[in-house]
């Protein structure tokens, strides 16, 4: 697998050996011990998979410590923005984002350390989003940052009239507003 760095530590992109021929494709989406070598050692404990059609914009979402969740992000079928926003007090990128697109085509995948707000808008008519997180979900311990909080400066490329949100991120916070770790 190809790692590639972004700005922000710890935040990386990977992609994998595919191999392709007349009959299709094969890649090795996962392997713990290429992932430990080349990323972080890390053991994740839970798979989750969302379906999504064109315009729908899920986050930012985190959780806080002791469940905040590393994650491993990557699109099946159809194409994502992939946002992810450090969190993390104290941090020199506190308050800035990694923007990418991951696509059923492209099968890059973004890992985001523990830390991070997390969230995707979907590009494409339908998409279907896997993504393995190092830590369960703990329900008293999410929280959310507003999609268009105007300090983030994030461009979701959709226009803001095709965006559809779940009613609990309508009602997420600016991000000075919250108390994070």
């Amino acid at each position: 697998m190809n790692i590639t760095t972004t700005e922000i530590e710890g935040l990386v992109i990977l992609e994998p050996k595919v191999f392709a021929d007349g009959r299709g494709y094969f890649f090795e989406s996962f392997s713990q011990r290429e992932f430990e070598e080349q990323v972080c050692r890390t053991a994740f404990v839970q798979d989750n998979e969302s379906c999504s059609r064109y315009g729908v914009l899920r986050g930012l979402h985190f959780q806080r410590p002791p469940h905040a969740q590393a994650k491993l992000v990557r699109v099946v079928k159809g194409t994502v923005l992939d946002i992810a926003l450090d969190i993390r007090k104290g941090s020199s990128t506190f308050g800035q984002h990694v923007a990418t697109e991951l696509s059923g085509e492209n099968k890059r995948q973004l890992f985001i350390p523990r830390g991070f707000a997390h969230g995707f808008a979907a590009l494409s008519d339908e998409v279907i989003l896997q993504y393995k997180c190092d830590n369960y979900f703990a329900p008293g311990s999410e929280g959310g940052i507003l999609w268009n909080d105007p300090a983030l400066g994030i461009d979701w490329k959709l226009p803001a009239e095709a965006i559809i949100l779940s009613e609990k991120d309508k009602k997420n916070k600016l991000l000075n507003e919250l108390k994070l770790y």
